[in-house]
């Protein structure tokens, strides 16, 4: 049986798939008996953490300086140039003194060219992580945009999240005891719970995706819907087909095979969307290549970190394949250029 769960602003709906069959409400006791528990949540109004801000770069107008709200901000020098050439030596002693100083725990790091070479992004965390331990990194080149100020304004919220998905990830972990737990993806698909602590920013929307992706399968599904689990039996008949009755709230609908249609609250078509969901990750890049033989090289490579990923999102290693890979040649820019995009899925290891 997989759990799942969309964790609303109001309210809170679980349901219970197995076999294909939609059930709700789910009785405590039998969702720790769950193979895996997936959550969708929208962190759109969720509390934010204060960031200390790291831009590697050369000096700009106060206008266009890193937004961080309550928190702090710094400029160092370094960086490099959309074809991966240093445009300064990083300013390693100007990192170092920030990192002890600003007094935050949640950082994140932008650098120039880092989607082509991030070195500088990952010495600046290297600094960060030995002046303060505890410190939770977000380094912009892992949202792949060639843009400086949108991958930095996502690494910002990226950070500024973790604690509260930390939160929520701990709460799931603490009413589920031993249930393994994924969280729904903003554009589809699902990872672990260790991926979701560590990018909060992937499941910004999740219920969002979950919800149209519960409603098309409700839509389309010649499956069951009925309950309660756990509980009492359905007042009206004893519970609905699996091939056709549809029942909700205790009663049960439909027969002879031809469903009668009923309201599906959208708590719960959230939740149903984000179990049908199975692990994803993407993997986006800039790179340089002179003729094929090099390209091909490099789609190797953003291959094998996109299957990588996907793992640690919470797939079973022997699952995980490539879906898509999309190459864009990048215009007004030197030749050999290119964006490109992977992504991987698999089956979820756990259920």
């Amino acid at each position: 049986m997989i759990l799942g769960v969309a964790l609303g602003e109001a309210a809170l709906s679980v349901v219970a798939v197995d076999d294909g069959g939609l059930t709700w409400p789910v009785a405590r006791g039998v969702a720790r008996t769950a193979s895996r528990v997936c959550v969708a949540v929208d962190l759109g109004g969720a509390p934010t953490a204060p960031v200390a801000a790291i831009r590697v770069g050369g000096p700009c107008p106060e206008a266009l300086r890193p937004v961080v709200g309550t928190g702090v901000a710094t400029i160092v020098r370094g960086g490099h140039s959309v074809t991966g050439r240093p445009l300064a030596p990083l300013d390693t002693e100007a990192v170092r003194r920030f990192a002890a100083t600003c007094g935050l725990a949640d950082f994140a790091v932008t650098a120039t060219g880092s989607p082509m070479l991030a070195d500088h992004e990952l010495a600046v965390a290297a600094i960060v992580a030995a002046e303060v331990p505890e410190a939770r990194i977000t380094l912009s080149y892992e949202f792949g945009y060639p843009g400086l100020r949108e991958r930095e304004a996502d690494a910002i919220r990226n950070a500024a999240l973790g604690p509260e998905a930390g939160r929520i990830a701990d709460d799931v972990a603490r009413e589920l005891p031993g249930v393994p737990a994924y969280f729904a993806r903003s554009g589809g698909g699902l990872v672990s719970a260790h991926y979701f602590r560590r990018f909060p920013l992937t499941c910004d929307l999740g219920a969002v995706a979950s919800l149209a992706r519960g409603r098309a399968a409700l839509a389309e599904s010649a499956g069951a819907v009925r309950g309660p689990v756990g509980g009492a039996a359905p007042a009206r008949g004893e519970g609905a087909a699996r091939s056709g009755g549809i029942a909700s709230g205790g009663g049960a609908f439909g027969g002879a095979g031809v469903p009668e249609e009923v309201e599906v609250p959208d708590g719960v078509a959230t939740a149903y969307g984000a179990a049908l969901g199975r692990p994803e990750a993407h993997v986006e890049r800039i790179v340089q290549a002179r003729g094929r033989a090099e390209l091909d090289r490099v789609l190797r490579d953003a291959r094998d970190e996109a299957l990588t990923r996907v793992v640690s999102a919470g797939a079973a290693p022997g699952s995980a394949g490539i879906d898509e890979v999309t190459v864009n040649p990048l215009s007004y820019l030197p030749d050999g250029l290119y964006r490109v995009r992977v992504t991987a899925g698999g089956r979820p290891w756990a259920g």
